[in-house]
């Protein structure tokens, strides 16, 4: 199994590369730089699955003062997760998410939102196989003024 650990301006490399393949709409750059604000924020906390010396998945967490669907205030915040494609399927999502959990217990959290772009069912069954319910959905609009 791989090892879990909080990650830290160490992996900041291959992290960011990492975050460039789950929000490859991103800039990369400022992907990359967010890290400097993410290392330094006690509100925040990001944790790498390793195989060896190989990361192989990380999850990005936070403590919001809110979040939409959640019942408590404070509320942990699953911000991201990643699993290199190789390494999908064999528990280690799971174990980031168990990972971010125990991070918002041990700050005396008692929930942990996340959420999913409507389209996206993969991320959806696997909020749902990591024991998160839904709780709603939204429907964004906009309309440009002239």
């Amino acid at each position: 199994m791989a090892e879990i650990r909080r990650l830290g301006e160490a992996d900041r490399e291959t992290w960011a590369r990492m975050r460039g393949a789950l929000w490859p709409d991103e800039d990369a750059g400022e992907l990359a730089r967010e890290l400097t604000d993410l290392l330094a924020d006690a509100n925040q906390a990001a944790f790498g699955a390793f195989e060896a010396a190989r990361m192989v998945g990380f999850a990005e967490s936070s403590e919001r003062s809110w979040g939409d669907g959640t019942l408590t205030r404070p509320v942990g915040w699953l911000e991201g997760i990643y699993v290199v494609p190789d390494r999908r399927r064999a528990g280690l999502a799971a174990a980031l998410v168990a990972a971010v959990e125990d991070w918002g217990r041990g700050r005396g959290l008692t929930e942990l939102g996340s959420d999913a772009r409507a389209d996206n069912l993969v991320s959806i069954a696997a909020h749902s196989s990591w024991g998160f319910e839904e709780t709603e959905r939204l429907v964004l609009f906009r309309k440009a003024l002239k």
